[in-house]
């Protein structure tokens, strides 16, 4: 139905959010990229759908939520959820909606400046559908591409929040020297579900002199694409795919048996977004899910997972030697790293299936090639290597109870453009609203 809205005046607005706040009226310098409020909305449907995928938000699911139903994959204890996840996260927009039909909701105005490459086509909501409240002062790949913005006076043209792309080349160089030389930052946001490639010693320190910078991650974006090549992985083994094609090259009909992933046993390294993703679609196929997670009491309750265990060497061990299928998503932080090592390789289901979506460097690859070799391992699924592109030289490219996939099991192709449309209509709206941001997360951790 169509609603007639009559705004409040610009004066309101400008006086909510400062005296900078006449930037946001005004038509920015060729630089910039900046967001305005128009007079009048006439028809908020015909609006919303300029600015946004009709997927993404609908009004009636959001904004006029009287309350959100617990996020899904969120830990059953908590009460108030603060992770994305974009198949399930029940007031998706609320807050863009919000500064649209009221601008007076603007607390502050978001000064972005983007450290990517200026060809990322994945970015192209920066640009086309920024929030009212907010603009982009300047992209660039080094601090070099920032220095006029660091010789401005103008209070306007201060930064307070940095967008992060996995396509600038040296983003864990120029992420603290950016913070450096703008100390107005409040905020940044990684446009990835991992952040080891901006995590540095450097970054560490910086935000222990500042712990009031905030550092939210796209963290809900990928899970469920990964959860769909995880049960493929599992299937592949368990229907010997791999025989399949060999019999109809050639034309062979040969009847063997196969197995049920019914009944089967699922080990989870990570119960994170993806881990729990993934739980949800092994429950469905009737698999008993075991996994490890550094606070094994927040889910004391799930409904999909039967046990979870701790992330000691012993739990790690355990769940070894109890599952049939074994998924690693732990991601790639100090703790983590060569988590999965020969002790746990020794200690595996005889005939388990390994499968490493998370990240490489969790996995001690040498270990697992053995296993893979001397069949303690039935095959692995890797779509993450320590090492990557994979070298022409290493072993796993000869392995025949191996799949292998380029670390594009998460790549549709619109997966990085939903991450920066995540940044752009649901956290940035809740930074100008001033309001708490989803999916923080620790750079010591590394999530």
């Amino acid at each position: 139905h169509l609603v007639l809205w009559k705004m409040k005046s610009s004066s309101l607005l400008l006086r909510r959010i400062g005296n900078n706040g006449a930037s946001l009226m005004s038509r920015s310098r060729s630089s910039s990229r900046v967001a305005t409020a128009p007079a009048r909305l006439t028809n908020i449907s015909e609006s919303s759908k300029h600015v946004r995928p009709s997927s993404y938000f609908s009004p009636s699911s959001s904004f006029f939520t009287a309350s959100a139903s617990l996020h899904s994959n969120a830990d059953p204890a908590s009460k108030t959820y603060k992770y994305w996840n974009r198949e399930e996260y029940a007031r998706k927009g609320r807050y863009d909606y919000l500064i649209k039909i009221s601008p007076e909701s603007i607390v502050k105005e978001a000064k972005v400046i983007v450290l990517a490459d200026s060809d990322d086509d994945a970015n192209s909501a920066l640009s086309e559908s920024l929030p009212f409240g907010s603009k982009i002062l300047h992209t660039g790949s080094t601090l070099a591409d920032f220095d006029e913005l660091r010789k401005s006076v103008n209070p306007s043209e201060q930064p307070n929040i940095i967008f992060v792309s996995p396509s600038c080349p040296k983003a864990r160089k120029q992420l603290p020297l950016l913070l450096a030389a703008f100390p107005s930052i409040e905020w940044v946001h990684v446009r990835s579900a991992g952040i080891d490639f901006v995590v540095s010693e450097a970054l560490d320190e910086l935000v222990e002199t500042n712990p009031n910078l905030k550092i939210t991650n796209a963290k809900g974006q990928f899970s469920s694409s990964l959860a769909e090549y995880a049960m493929m992985a599992c299937s592949y083994f368990a229907k010997d795919l791999p025989r399949l094609l060999k019999q109809k090259q050639n034309k062979n009909w040969e009847k063997y048996d196969v197995e049920e992933l019914r009944g089967k046993t699922m080990g989870i390294v990570g119960y994170g977004d993806i881990g729990r993703a993934v739980c949800k679609l092994a429950h469905v196929y009737g698999m008993n899910i075991v996994a490890l997670r550094r606070n094994p009491k927040l889910s004391a309750n799930d409904e999909y997972c039967n046990v979870v265990y701790g992330t000691d060497k012993a739990s790690l061990n355990k769940l070894m030697s109890e599952s049939d299928y074994i998924v690693c998503s732990a991601p790639s932080t100090v703790e983590t790293r060569g988590m999965v090592n020969a002790d746990a390789f020794a200690a595996v289901k005889e005939d388990a299936v390994f499968i490493n979506l998370g990240r490489g460097p969790v996995v001690d690859e040498d270990a697992m090639v053995e296993a893979l070799k001397d069949g303690k391992l039935k095959g692995a699924a890797l779509d993450v290597f320590k090492e990557e592109p994979l070298p022409k030289n290493n072993e796993l490219w000869e392995l025949d109870n191996v799949l292998l996939s380029p670390h594009n099991m998460d790549q549709t192709n619109t997966f990085m453009h939903e991450a920066t449309e995540f940044f752009v209509f649901e956290n940035l709206p809740r930074f100008i609203c001033g309001k708490d941001l989803l999916n923080p997360v620790d750079p010591k951790r590394g999530y």
